[in-house]
């Protein structure tokens, strides 16, 4: 009677043996999400540890919240308050992403919206101001963290050029004048 080998670990890899502490489920579910995550449109770009206060922050994030690229890059464009830019700049590197991430969708910038933003506290640096009478002021100079989300604002196989609408256009007229012309 014969004992199977035991395979070593270089060998598992190399026949592409899922790892002994995942199950069968658990590993089916994670293909699933992987596969999942490749085949969505939106895309997720962070901006951490940003040196203004996140109260500040939510005051420019508000005005964009739910617009199109374009509309918001606009706005983040005129507006004066402090968060505006880097906010821009973040609005910009999720478009950069999204194109990365959907490589052969023809797309124009009003197509893409801002799907969610969020800002979020970040850490706080205590500092000392010293005050009357010997004693000291705590003061907390606060950072935060905004996360954007950018989708497309129709499903990826919706998104057609101009020509291929302007040609649905056409056949659709003519198809209309010969079935008048046979009536």
């Amino acid at each position: 009677m014969e004992t199977a080998k035991k395979l070593t670990r270089k060998e598992k890899i190399a026949a592409d043996i899922p790892k002994p502490y995942i199950g069968n489920r658990k590993w089916n579910v994670a293909e699933r999400r992987k596969q999942a995550k490749k085949e969505a449109t939106e895309v997720t770009v962070k901006l951490n540890h940003y040196p203004t206060s996140p109260r500040k922050m939510r005051y420019v994030a508000d005005l964009i919240r739910g617009k199109s690229v374009d509309t918001a890059l606009s706005i983040l464009q005129f507006n004066r308050r402090a968060g505006a830019y880097p906010l821009w700049k973040l609005v910009l590197a999720g478009v950069n992403a999204w194109r990365e991430h959907n490589p052969d969708a023809e797309f124009d910038e009003g197509d893409l919206v801002i799907k969610a933003i969020q800002v979020n506290e970040g850490k706080s640096l205590k500092r000392l101001m010293t005050a009357p009478q010997g004693r000291a002021y705590r003061i907390r100079k606060r950072s935060n963290h905004v996360v954007l989300t950018i989708d497309s604002a129709l499903p990826l196989n919706a998104m057609r050029t101009i020509e291929t609408i302007a040609d649905d256009v056409e056949n659709a007229t003519s198809e209309n004048t010969t079935n008048n012309e046979n009536n």
